[in-house]
């Protein structure tokens, strides 16, 4: 086995990863400057409309999963009960 560290187990490599997808996420919103929009409803003519509305239904999926994982979980125990 291979005993080196992984490149991302090292914090400043994980704070440059932010960093640049920070970034290119900025980028990606002020690039909207320089692109011709077509919106279909009024709201999509906000700017970072598509930004915001990517953010906050990420997440809405995050919490409906965690509400629905309480719904589904099994005891830690429910594979081995019936073994006896």
């Amino acid at each position: 086995m291979d005993d080196k560290p992984h490149w991302l187990d090292q914090p400043r490599n994980v704070k440059r990863l932010w960093r640049g997808f920070l970034v290119v996420l900025l980028f990606t919103v002020l690039a909207e400057f320089l692109v011709h929009l077509h919106p279909h409803f009024a709201i999509e003519s906000i700017f970072g409309f598509n930004a915001w509305f990517g953010f906050l239904v990420c997440a809405v999926m995050i919490i409906v999963a965690k509400g629905l994982a309480l719904v589904l979980k099994r005891p830690d125990t429910y594979y081995g009960q019936h073994d006896d």
